[in-house]
């Protein structure tokens, strides 16, 4: 019977650098993701957002009928300085979105939106007369 091992493409690379003080960084950067609840009442549906660290400005929110889309342009700096010499820089620039449909169609006109401490409120009135008809199969 065969054994299976797995390949570690850098560990080349460790054995490399064994003999030096410094190590290859690796970084593992992910996009961020936007969190949201989304709760609904007699005449609106509320949805909050977590988008940390992001301007409002650099907020969009569409609505068309009943899909809404989410998207923001993320930009962090972050840099470690020793005195005068700078250690370590990272950034992060790229964006994010959400996209999701509700039951009914938003009336877009008396739509609100509110962003405050990383946290983005919507609220999304139900059109008036817009029910979702289901018909018998025959």
């Amino acid at each position: 019977m065969a054994n299976v091992t797995r390949y570690d493409p850098f560990g080349e690379l460790d054995d490399l650098f064994k003999g030096f003080m410094l190590r290859p960084v690796r970084v593992d950067q992910q996009a961020p993701q936007i969190k949201m609840d989304v709760k609904e009442n007699e005449g609106a549906y509320i949805v909050r957002a977590e988008i940390p660290g992001v301007k409002k400005e650099d907020i969009k929110v569409d609505i068309d009928g009943n899909a809404v889309s989410i998207s923001a342009e993320v930009k962090r700096e972050k840099e470690q300085k020793e005195g005068d010499r700078v250690i370590r820089s990272e950034r992060y620039y790229g964006s994010m979105s959400r996209s999701f449909t509700l039951e009914q169609d938003i009336d877009e006109k008396t739509a609100n939106a509110k962003y405050s401490d990383g946290v983005l409120e919507l609220t999304l009135p139900k059109k008036a007369g817009s029910r979702r008809n289901t018909i018998a199969i025959q």
